[in-house]
């Protein structure tokens, strides 16, 4: 099992490792990753390791089995040697985008308090799709709303509870297709705002920003209907426009 670094620190950008496993399909296995897997709808982290002063640029990254982390390397990477120390990096800019943009998610999941049905975030671009049978009226209020909740700098937290306990709370849990991840026998909750003034909580085992403020201005993109009975809101950071 892969010690997950980034769960005790999403700001951590650096860290030494040990290779210990390569995967029959080419992917680096470390005893501790910063980087993230692609779960839970958030798409796995890049960047890169360092060993014996080689550098092997990794494209993503995903979850491999018994609870390892495996880094994807970019096509014709020569692979370390297992045991090997390494220097891992991720490409933190990349990164800091997803934390904001999931932060936001779950912000649009309180404006629009229908349940979720599914979810992407990249580094470009997020979106939650809602059952919601009729269209949103005012999509500017949306935005508005969603602006004004981040403007108020909310503190993001986090806190334990056991499966069990999650068990008995279901109201927790607002995704209808992804399930929070359980298993360990404790499950993470993400909290904005304080228990006083609570604004947001749920599980979530993604990461992200300490506070709302740091999530900057966000753009409502289309409204899609997807379906019978659901929509896709999309989401951008309105500082990446030039990225798109």
């Amino acid at each position: 099992m892969t010690e997950l670094l980034f769960r005790e620190d999403a700001y951590l950008t650096e860290s030494e490792a040990v290779v210990s496993g390569l995967t029959d399909r080419g992917g680096i296995v470390l005893d501790r990753s910063a980087f993230y897997p692609t779960s839970g709808g958030q798409a796995g982290d890049s960047g890169r390791i360092v060993v014996g002063g080689a550098e092997i640029d990794i494209a993503t990254t995903v979850k491999g089995e018994d609870g390892e982390v495996v880094l994807v390397p970019a096509e014709g990477a020569a692979l370390p040697d297992v045991g090997a120390t390494v220097e891992q990096t991720i490409d933190w800019e990349a990164r800091h985008r997803k934390m904001r943009i999931h932060t936001a998610l779950h912000l649009l999941s309180v404006v629009i308090p229908l349940p979720v049905t599914g979810g992407s975030i990249t580094d470009l671009k997020g979106r939650l799709d809602f059952n919601m049978p009729e269209a949103i009226e005012d999509k500017q209020a949306v935005e508005d709303a969603l602006n004004d909740l981040i403007a108020r700098d909310y503190a993001v937290t986090e806190s334990w509870i056991t499966d069990a306990e999650l068990e008995a709370n279901p109201g927790l849990v607002k995704t209808m297709s992804v399930m929070p991840p359980t298993g360990t026998g404790r499950v993470r909750l993400v909290r904005i705002g304080s228990e006083s003034e609570q604004i947001d909580l749920q599980p979530c085992g993604g990461t992200h920003v300490r506070s709302t403020g740091e999530i900057g201005k966000i753009r409502l993109g289309k409204v899609e209907k997807k379906g019978k009975q659901n929509r896709r809101v999309n989401l951008f950071l309105a500082d990446q426009d030039s990225l798109r």
